[in-house]
C-alpha cells in the first residue's frame, strides 16, 4: 500500500478477486521517514520498488564507473533483510561496512532501508562515506519516482475499474428496466440471455427452464436434474442459491438460480474464462437472474390471464354459435373445423358412441376416417371411454400405450382427446393430433376438457330437439310420419320434383275387427300393415298415418304407373301376412309438372276419392284417381 502524507488511500485488488477493505484510519509515518515522503516500508510491492530502483541505479553507477561499484554493496530493507546484492572482489574479514539510510537518521539505531558498503580492503572512509551518502540520496530519488509512477499507475487503474463498476451498474439497472417493462415471457428469457452476452461477451450462456419452451432458442434448454455430486445447476435449483465452480482450464462456471416470489423457474449457466471474472460480481449478476425471475413470473401470470380471458370469450363464441343450430351433422362439423383453428392441429376426429357400443366417426378431416366403426375399447377412445377422463399423449411413437388406426394412418405423434359426457356417460370422444411430438401444451389438454364439456351440452341439446321432433311427427303407435309432416314433405316435394304420387291405404271392414278381436288386436293390426308398408317402399318415400285405420305414403319422383305396382305390392303382402287376416283398398293419384301447379288438399281429395272408388267396387282393390 502506498500512503502520503495527505492520507490520500489507493488500495490494491486483494487475492481471489477481491478488493481489501480499506483501512477506516490513516497510518502514522515511522520515526524515520521525513515529512512528506512515501512510507513503504514492510510490504512486498514497496520491496519491489526498491528492487527496481537499485537497478536503475546500479546500472548508472556501472556506466560511470563509480568506485563504489569497486566494492560488494547490498540493500537492506528496514528489518535489515537484503533485498538486493552486488559482489564485487573477495570482501575482506573484518572490515566495518560502510552503511547509509536512504530517508535520514532519527536518534537512535537505523529503522529504515539502507544502502551499505562492504569494502574489499581498507578504504579511505572520508572519500566512500559521502559518494555512499550521495548514492543513497540519488536510489532514494529513483525509489520515490518508482513510488510515484506506482501510484500514479494504481491511481489509473482504480479509476478504470471505477469506471468499469459504473459501467456494469449503469448496464445492470437498464437491463431491469429492460426486464421489467416486458410482459412477453418469451422476450424476458431473450433479454435476460442478450443482457449477460453483453455484460460478459466470453461467456457461454445457457437458461435451463423447469417448464416447456418451445420458441425455438437453442440457448434455452430443459432442466434436467441429475443428482450428480458436479451438477451445478441441480445445487442451484434446488438450494436456491448461486454456485461456482472451477473447471482444470481455469474456467469459471456458474449456476445461478432464477427465482420469483412463488418458485425457482430455471438456472442460468454461465462458463466463462477465470481472467475475465471477479468474485465480487456473483452478486450482481444474481440480483439480474432474480429481476428476470420476477419478470419472469409477472410475464408469465400476465399471458395466463390474457390466456385466460382469451379461452373465456372462445368459450362464449363457441358455446353462441354452437347452439345456433340443432342439427348434430352440422355441430359436429362446426366443432370439429374450430377445434381445428384452436389447437392449430393436424387433425381432429369426433366419434359418437352408438346404440351397439361402437364409435362411429361423425366428423372428420381425414376423409378414410368417415364413418369408420371401432369397438367401445379399442385405442385412445377406448381408453377415455373407460376412464371418462381427458388424456394426452406427447409422442405416439415413443410410448405407443395402445394400437390406435388413426394415429398410425395419419403419422400423428402428438394427441390429446376428451369425452363427450351426458349427464354421467360417456356419448363420444373428441381426438386432436399433430405429427409433431411433444405439440400440445398442459394449457391445450385443459382447454379441450373445458370444451369438450360444451360440445357435449350442445350435442344432448340438439339430439334432445331431434328426439322431440321425431316424436312430434312421429305417430306413436305406428311409428309412421305424423299427417303434417306428410303435407310439408309433399309441399317441398313439389318445389324441386317433376313428378309424384300419393297412395291413400285403408284397412277394409277395420271395425269390425275391432269389434271382434278387441281393440289391442285391431293397434297390432295397424302396426303390421305399418310395417308391410315400410318395407315395400324406398327410404326417400314417405309414410304416414293419415287418421284412423287410413294410412299414406307419397312417392316422390314418381308416376301413377309404378306408383300402382308398389300399391299392389302392399295389398298382396297385407293379405298374405295378417292374423287375423284382413285386406286393404288403395286410392292413387298423381301430380307432374306438365299439369297446372297441384295443391296437397287437391292431391289428396284425388286419392280420398279413389279410395271412396276402391271401398264401393267391393274392397280389396286399388283404384287410380
Amino acid at each position: 500500500m502506498l500512503r502520503m502524507n495527505d492520507s490520500t488511500k489507493i488500495s490494491e485488488p486483494a487475492p481471489g478477486g477481491q478488493r481489501a477493505e480499506e483501512p477506516k484510519e490513516a497510518q502514522q509515518p515511522d520515526a524515520w521517514t521525513p515529512s512528506g515522503e512515501y512510507n513503504l516500508g514492510g510490504e512486498p510491492r514497496c520491496e519491489d520498488l526498491l528492487a527496481q530502483a537499485w537497478e536503475s541505479w546500479l546500472a548508472e553507477a556501472l556506466a560511470v564507473d563509480s568506485p563504489l561499484a569497486r566494492h560488494t554493496l547490498r540493500l537492506s530493507n528496514e528489518h535489515g533483510v537484503v533485498v538486493a546484492r552486488r559482489q564485487s572482489g573477495t570482501g575482506s574479514a573484518g572490515l566495518r561496512a560502510l552503511e547509509e539510510p536512504l530517508f535520514g537518521r532519527a536518534s537512535g539505531p537505523l529503522n529504515g532501508p539502507s544502502l551499505a558498503l562492504e569494502p574489499s580492503g581498507e578504504v579511505d572512509e572520508a572519500f566512500y562515506r559521502p559518494l555512499l551518502r550521495m548514492a543513497a540520496v540519488l536510489l532514494r530519488e529513483k525509489w520515490e519516482r518508482a513510488a510515484e509512477s506506482a501510484a500514479v499507475q494504481q491511481t489509473i487503474r482504480r479509476h478504470r475499474l471505477n469506471e468499469r463498476e459504473a459501467r456494469r451498474r449503469d448496464n445492470l439497472f437498464q437491463a431491469a428496466i429492460r426486464l421489467n417493462n416486458l410482459n412477453d415471457v418469451y422476450s424476458v428469457l431473450r433479454a435476460l440471455l442478450d443482457d449477460v452476452g453483453l455484460l460478459y461477451p466470453s461467456a457461454n450462456a445457457h437458461l435451463f427452464l423447469t417448464q416447456d419452451y418451445v420458441d425455438g432458442d437453442s440457448r434455452i434448454q430443459p432442466l434436467l436434474l441429475r443428482h450428480t455430486s458436479d451438477d451445478l445447476n441441480a445445487d442451484a435449483f434446488l438450494s436456491g442459491r448461486p454456485m461456482t465452480g472451477t473447471d482444470a482450464d481455469g474456467t469459471i462456471r456458474l449456476a445461478i438460480p432464477m427465482r420469483g416470489k412463488q418458485a425457482v423457474y430455471g438456472v442460468l449457466s454461465l462458463a466463462l474464462p477465470g481472467e475475465d471474472w471477479d468474485a465480487p460480481e456473483l452478486q450482481s449478476v444474481a440480483m439480474l437472474t432474480e429481476t428476470a425471475g420476477f419478470a419472469f413470473e409477472n410475464a408469465k401470470l400476465f399471458e395466463q390471464s390474457n390466456l385466460l380471458v382469451s379461452e373465456l370469450q372462445l368459450i362464449n363464441e363457441l358455446t353462441k354459435r354452437l347452439n345456433q343450430s340443432l342439427r348434430l351433422n352440422e355441430i359436429f362439423e362446426f366443432a370439429m373445423t374450430e377445434l381445428l383453428q384452436i389447437f392449430k392441429a393436424d387433425y381432429c376426429n369426433l366419434l359418437q358412441l352408438s346404440a351397439d357400443n361402437h364409435f362411429r366417426i361423425v366428423a372428420s378431416n381425414v376423409p378414410a376416417a368417415a364413418n369408420e366403426l371401432y369397438s367401445a375399447g379399442y385405442g385412445f377412445c377406448g381408453i377415455v371411454y373407460s376412464t371418462k377422463e381427458p388424456l394426452i399423449i406427447s409422442d405416439y411413437t415413443a410410448t405407443r400405450v395402445v394400437d390406435s388406426q388413426l394415429m398410425d394412418a395419419t403419422g400423428s405423434r402428438s394427441l390429446i382427446a376428451a369425452p363427450v359426457m351426458a349427464g354421467t356417460e360417456v356419448v363420444g370422444v373428441i381426438l386432436v393430433s399433430h405429427r409433431v411430438p411433444n405439440y400440445f401444451s398442459y394449457e391445450n389438454y385443459k382447454l379441450l376438457q373445458v370444451l369438450s364439456t360444451h360440445i357435449g351440452l350442445a350435442i344432448s341439446n340438439a339430439s334432445l330437439h331431434a328426439e322431440v321432433r321425431r316424436m312430434v311427427i312421429t305417430d306413436n303407435l305406428t311409428g309412421l310420419h305424423a299427417r303434417h309432416y306428410l303435407n310439408e314433405q309433399i309441399q317441398l316435394r313439389q318445389r324441386k320434383d317433376r313428378c309424384g304420387s300419393l297412395v291413400l291405404v285403408d284397412i277394409d271392414h277395420f271395425k269390425r275387427v275391432n269389434d271382434t278381436f278387441g281393440h289391442l288386436i285391431g293397434d297390432s293390426i295397424l302396426v303390421i300393415v305399418s310395417d308391410v308398408i315400410r318395407t315395400s317402399i324406398r327410404d326417400s318415400d314417405i309414410a304416414a298415418r293419415w287418421g284412423g285405420e287410413e294410412l299414406a305414403v307419397y312417392l316422390p319422383g314418381i308416376q301413377s304407373g309404378q306408383a300402382y305396382r308398389i300399391a299392389e305390392r302392399i295389398r298382396s303382402t297385407v293379405e298374405a301376412h295378417t292374423n287375423p287376416a284382413v285386406t286393404v283398398s288403395c286410392g292413387l293419384s298423381e301430380w307432374t309438372f306438365e299439369e297446372e301447379k297441384i295443391s296437397v288438399e287437391s292431391l289428396f281429395n284425388r286419392a280420398d276419392m279413389a279410395l271412396y272408388e276402391a271401398k264401393k267396387n267391393g274392397r280389396n282393390r286399388i283404384c287410380v284417381g
